[in-house]
């Protein structure tokens, strides 16, 4: 999949108070978490999913899958891109850290998405355009913060 062919949908940061290490670990184990939850399988069967499943490695690493996403590139502590489709949308969520002072580490989830036919834009509607899309990833980044934070 061309990543950058796909059209920016929005990108949503924190700032985490632990070094990029933990970041990493907590962005798995929340994802794991978030992704391998009944609802997200029920979700992921509603709307077609290509990846309905986990599989591949632990922790996560480039082959990695689980509901809804494939994990398309991994740099531990600094980059994870996971992509997914399904009958509504084609899409990928980067995660980007960056180490911003020393223990303090800013996570980066930028969404790209392509919503094709009227499927797709409706779609696109109900998720992106209410802000449910947002609200979700604001809460997801929210979860990994506090993860990593409670390691420390």
């Amino acid at each position: 999949m061309n990543i950058a062919a796909l059209p920016r949908i929005d990108e949503h940061s924190t700032v985490v108070a632990a070094d990029g290490g933990a970041v990493w670990h907590a962005l798995g184990e929340t994802l794991e978490q978030s992704f391998g939850r009944p609802r997200s399988a029920r979700y992921g069967r509603l709307v077609g999913v290509v990846d309905r499943t986990a599989s591949g490695p632990r922790p996560l690493a480039e082959g990695s899958a689980f509901p809804g996403f494939r994990v398309a590139d991994a740099v531990p502590g600094r980059e994870l891109v996971l992509v997914g489709r399904h009958h509504f949308s084609t899409y990928a969520l980067v995660f980007l850290l960056e180490e911003t002072t020393p223990g303090r580490t800013r996570l980066r989830a930028e969404t790209r998405a392509r919503f094709p036919g009227p499927g797709g834009a409706l779609y696109r509607l109900l998720v992106i355009s209410s802000g449910a899309h947002a609200l979700l990833t604001g809460r997801l980044l929210a979860a990994v913060r506090r993860r990593a934070e409670h390691v420390r």
